[in-house]
């Protein structure tokens, strides 16, 4: 499948993943982290279960704390 990840064209194996499992590949480990599928806010609890399908657009955003 391929994907726009951050804006960015990504190519995967398998036909559709889980955001944690992209996450994984990606090695996406911050505590901190927006994730939108398709402009859709998707929360934390449904990363393991929510699909990623060809042609989706996944933004991973990871949040920087400053001061």
């Amino acid at each position: 499948m391929t994907i726009t990840l951050n804006n960015r064209k990504e190519t995967f194996p398998p036909a559709e993943m889980s955001i944690a499992q992209i996450m994984n590949v990606k090695q996406f480990h911050f505590k901190m982290l927006i994730v939108k599928l398709n402009g859709k806010l998707i929360p934390r609890e449904s990363w393991t279960l929510t699909l990623v399908r060809d042609a989706d657009r996944l933004d991973i955003i990871h949040l920087v704390s400053g001061g």
